[in-house]
């Protein structure tokens, strides 16, 4: 799909988990444009039968029991347990109706899975514990637990260590499967380098974009139908749900383990259909399924600057939060009346240095915290801090149930943004080719496995 800068697993903070339609166009025929014939329809070879007979037992829709992937046994117990893994990752739980959906694809990517840990073994690549204990101290650390207390947690909400550290080792597995199998047969010719840095100095002052990315293949011989589950997955999304979350468990791109997240990318580097829409797109939004070779793609727009041109937002600070909380008990009147102390004290903060008094002035607490990017505050904060200088305090912001916080800015840096590397623009056209070749090959696995359900 749309290239990465990385497809090497970078475990997040949070747990590891876990319309267009299809139409013809009908063109106006007159006496002097006889009708073209139809194109053929892609399952045309087969030479199928318009109304066929079905013999035997009807397979239920949902496998309820177990499914044995080239001998390897995958229970209801894995499946119910990765559910609630990523019934964890979305922060609540699944709604009824969406339950058979989620298990027929828990067990699919399970599937996808075991093919993947199977095909790295053929190679000789083994996950070793340590391998995988290092990664889940990494999650239990980000998440402020133990590995022990990160079990319990997923064991009281229906999920187990064990399914986590499965889930890992496939990541893992995969990743270093793609470096030693397809990577290393992907070559980039010096040309093709050349031309995208010449092409990206012709476009100096144009848009990139953060983005991440959706991608669903064409599995079936209809089309429609990944239509069709990519706006599910779409409404899914705009009713609240978790891009990230929804990466890892529905996009076949490789940068599914990363929450589908492909960093800094320019259109001209993506297919044409991507790039054509993330044209028209704004920070925040997500774009209805987007039709490319092979399949359908949702791309979601974190963010967008002006290629190689100095963006204020991409200031990086040094900050003291100055945070104060309220009593209980406190009247909410009293409330207001401190906040609107607190609100004149910062005001005269009378730089970085008062942070500390105007805290021990209203028995707050003090954080520092350096090399934070401007652009990664929430948006509101973003604003609020652009025209400020080294010094000065934002306005309070917080709530009185919670607390309310100052920033106080003690240093500004600004970026001057400089053209990639030669190394970069090489890394990334690989990345593509690498993510298209991932594809296949998984195809090609699933084609040959034997897989039986009871």
């Amino acid at each position: 799909m749309a290239a990465s800068n990385s497809t090497r697993l970078r475990l997040r903070s949070a747990i590891v988990a876990l319309g267009f339609g299809v139409a013809t166009a009908a063109v106006a025929q007159t006496a002097s444009q006889p009708a073209q014939p139809p194109a053929p329809s892609s399952v045309s070879a087969l030479r199928l039968p318009s109304n066929p007979q079905l013999f035997g037992a009807t397979m239920p829709s949902v496998v309820k029991a177990t499914a044995i992937v080239n001998g390897e046994v995958i229970t209801q117990t894995d499946v119910d347990q990765r559910l609630a893994l990523l019934a964890i990752a979305n922060e609540g739980e699944i709604p009824a109706e969406r339950l058979t959906e989620l298990r027929q694809q828990v067990l699919r990517n399970l599937i996808d899975e075991s093919l993947q840990i199977q095909a790295a073994r053929v190679e000789k690549i083994t996950i070793s514990a340590r391998d995988i204990d290092r990664a889940i101290t990494r999650v239990s650390e980000n998440n402020k637990q133990s590995p022990d207390q990160l079990d319990a947690y997923l064991v009281a909400r229906g999920s187990s260590i064990r399914t986590l550290r499965r889930q890992i080792e496939g990541e893992l597995a995969w990743d270093r499967l793609q470096r030693a199998k397809i990577e290393s047969s992907i070559s980039v010719g010096e040309d093709e380098v050349k031309a995208v840095i010449d092409r990206l100095n012709a476009s100096k002052g144009a848009r990139e974009y953060r983005v991440g990315e959706i991608y669903l293949p064409n599995t079936s011989a209809n089309p429609a139908e990944t239509v069709a589950k990519a706006n599910q997955i779409l409404e899914q999304l705009r009713a609240g749900g978790s891009f990230v979350a929804y990466a890892r468990q529905y996009s076949e791109a490789s940068t599914a383990a990363v929450g589908g997240d492909l960093g800094w990318v320019r259109p001209e580097l993506l297919p044409q259909p991507i790039a054509a829409t993330l044209r028209t797109m704004s920070p925040g939004q997500v774009s209805e399924p987007i039709a490319i070779p092979g399949g359908v793609s949702i791309v979601a727009v974190q963010d967008a600057r002006n290629i190689l041109v100095a963006d204020p937002r991409s200031a990086v600070f040094s900050l003291k939060q100055v945070s104060i909380s309220f009593p209980a008990g406190n009247s909410r009147a009293a409330s207001e009346s401190l906040v609107s102390r607190f609100a004149e004290a910062a005001q005269s903060v009378g730089g970085c240095g008062g942070a500390e008094k105007i805290a021990s002035e209203f028995n707050g607490e003090v954080v520092q915290s350096d090399n934070v990017k401007l652009r990664d505050l929430p948006t509101a904060l973003q604003e609020i801090m652009l025209p400020m200088q080294v010094g000065q305090a934002t306005r309070p912001f917080g709530s009185i149930e919670e607390g309310v916080r100052t920033l106080v800015i003690c240093g500004r840096d600004e970026t001057d943004p400089t053209m990639p590397s030669y190394d970069q623009v090489y890394a990334q056209i690989n990345e593509e080719r690498l993510n298209s070749r991932s594809r296949r090959f998984l195809r090609d696995l699933r084609r040959d496995a034997v897989i039986e359900f009871r």
